[in-house]
């Protein structure tokens, strides 16, 4: 037990990496950009924004390509989510959450490819929102990915009385 023991004690320089970490200040939402921000959402462009529209611009940066130089299927389906997610928001309502998303990997994007992506609301039912979300090389046309995404949020009943949330998403 005690080899063990000794085997799994952090050494001094791991002691202090550790230290380290930890001295890192808290991100304070609204007010600093995160990690999250700057990594895998920096470079995102809007360029519309209509009532059940939200469209997109955004260039390949080489820090979300898996090993082969191509777009990462996971930056991606954080596309889908955030652009999903964006086009069913409504100012001064509580985020919704993801529930399901379901994506069509159809193509592939590389380093400093264009892409443009477009989600619009499928419909509305109570806090249910579902959204269509594309991503497709703005250069060619072709269709990189197609995302179904699924969100719920509680909304507030004087929602639908003043006429902020619409049941048909539009």
């Amino acid at each position: 037990m005690e080899k063990v023991k000794q085997f799994l004690e952090p050494s001094q320089e791991e002691s202090e990496i550790v230290s380290r970490i930890l001295a890192i200040p808290s991100h304070r939402p609204g007010v600093d950009s995160s990690f999250y921000d700057d990594f895998a959402l920096r470079g995102i462009r809007v360029d519309r924004v209509e009532p059940g529209l939200v469209v997109c611009t955004f260039k390949v940066p080489p820090r979300l390509t898996d090993r082969n130089g191509r777009l990462a299927s996971g930056a991606i389906a954080n596309m889908v989510d955030v652009v999903g997610a964006s086009v069913v928001y409504a100012e001064g309502l509580p985020m919704n959450v993801s529930v399901d998303m379901s994506i069509s990997f159809l193509s592939t994007a590389k380093v400093n490819d264009e892409l443009e992506i477009t989600s619009r609301v499928l419909g509305r039912k109570g806090g249910y929102s579902g959204a269509s979300v594309l991503l497709r090389n703005k250069a060619t046309g072709e269709l990189i990915a197609e995302g179904r995404h699924s969100l719920f949020g509680k909304i507030p009943v004087s929602a639908y009385k003043f006429g902020t949330i619409h049941e048909s998403g539009r």
